[in-house]
């Protein structure tokens, strides 16, 4: 997948109420990155650089299996696949959203 489509993806997992409550990035380096806005109402997902309370580094490979099921989310943590920083709660309710 290349950005624009995991964009997509996140924004159809997301919804317009994730229940996430907070601000997201998922940063793929030079790829780009996708922001998740869940505390505005209904919640919004764009490509902007902007700070966010939880930060996911990933690669846009990894970003892709993850979406598609094929990456569990704590496996790919525990095995240095994608690095949290900021609030770790934030990445934690996120599993339930991907």
């Amino acid at each position: 997948m290349d950005l624009a489509t995991c964009t997509e993806a996140i924004r159809a997992k997301v919804g317009a109420e994730s229940g996430l409550k907070a601000t997201l990035k998922f940063n793929c380096g030079s790829d780009g990155v996708i922001f998740v806005d869940a505390i505005s109402s209904p919640n919004t997902v764009s490509n902007e650089d902007i700070d966010a309370v939880c930060t996911i580094e990933i690669s846009l490979e990894n970003l892709s299996a993850m979406l598609a099921g094929e990456l569990n989310p704590v496996s790919g943590f525990m095995s240095g696949k994608l690095k949290v920083s900021g609030d770790m709660s934030v990445a934690m309710r996120l599993q339930s959203v991907v």
